[in-house]
């Protein structure tokens, strides 16, 4: 591969972007557009629907990890180069590709709207831009990901629940966006909450010595177990005999991730009702908290039949990474 040129965004001449006039760049931003988890791609149709579209669309669009039905990782929304201005350019996330000069990759961040990401591809014939984008499409992807959380985080903070009874249980705060309700509460675990017309989202805190999940066994086996045993104990179905367990035809996917700084096994799956037909998918964060000798379990599933699950879920996640331990 021809070595890949990484310049500052003022350097970008390569884009052919319409200038931006001294009193734009120094005018107050405005506000950015766009859905969570939705990506502008900035490219031109002849580009787009050939072999570069359908690497964009493989990477940035691939099925998301643990749900029931395949939903893409981005909403992609496709626009040729000569409209990237007006409400395009406010988008919150924006991906530019096009032919150049050179392979070469930049980005920035607030450049026309607040928050925003910028990225930028370029290469000289398709695989300059295939290359280009097998090499920093993880980069984009991780990028992205983690700024949509805190954009979920900041849009929950305008109205959030009371955590004073994770406070006093736990010693954690969590923010917790509206509509959640406690469910249950219980000496060492918490149910919260929020209906909708199709279903619902859940959240559950408890806690289990070090132990239960280190113990010399299998993590993944360990974790649902775990899960199991909660669902048996506390979380009923509406019938005689059901409870919430694993679901047992699909292995459940594990990351190694870190939350609040402190290590963290990240368990990705699906759910199911024993006895009954009510499934969804499930996050469970399992991080340990060497100082309290526990592992603090999070754990967010959702139900929402035959509709989209992705931004649910994603709206969980926001809310368990905002969790701060306050002992």
């Amino acid at each position: 591969m021809k070595k890949l040129a990484v310049f500052t965004f003022v350097a970008l001449s390569f884009l052919s972007c319409k200038e931006t006039s001294k009193e734009e760049t120094q005018a107050i931003l405005s506000e950015s557009n766009g859905k969570i988890n939705n990506v502008s791609i900035i490219i031109d149709d002849n580009l787009w629907n050939g072999e570069i579209g359908d690497s964009i669309r493989k990477k940035f669009a691939a099925p998301v990890d643990g749900l029931p039905q395949e939903e893409p990782l981005f909403t992609l929304n496709q626009y040729p180069t000569k409209v990237f201005e007006g409400f395009v350019r406010k988008s919150r996330n924006i991906i530019v590709v096009k032919k150049g000069k050179e392979a070469a990759f930049a980005s920035n961040t607030n450049k026309f709207a607040k928050p925003q990401n910028i990225f930028f591809i370029s290469g000289t014939d398709t695989e300059d831009v295939l290359n280009v984008l097998e090499e920093k499409s993880a980069e984009i992807i991780k990028t992205i990901k983690a700024s949509e959380i805190i954009e979920n985080q900041i849009r929950m903070k305008k109205s959030l629940v009371s955590d004073e009874q994770l406070q006093k249980k736990f010693g954690i705060s969590l923010q917790i966006g509206f509509g959640y309700k406690y469910d249950m509460v219980k000496d060492k675990f918490v149910w919260l909450r929020k209906e909708f017309t199709s279903g619902y989202n859940s959240i559950l805190v408890y806690q289990v010595p070090i132990d239960k999940v280190e113990n010399g066994g299998d993590i993944i086996t360990n974790i649902t177990t775990m899960r199991d045993e909660i669902g048996k104990a506390n979380i009923h179905g509406t019938l005689p005999n059901t409870w919430m367990i694993t679901e047992a035809a699909y292995a459940p996917y594990l990351f190694d991730v870190t939350v609040a700084g402190k290590k963290t096994y990240l368990t990705k799956g699906t759910w199911e009702l024993k006895n009954d037909f009510m499934a969804g998918p499930f996050v469970n964060y399992a991080i340990k908290d060497t100082k309290n000798n526990r592992y603090l379990i999070l754990e967010g599933f959702t139900y929402n039949p035959s509709k989209s699950k992705r931004d649910l879920v994603f709206e969980l996640e926001a809310i368990i990474q905002s969790v701060k331990f306050l002992k």
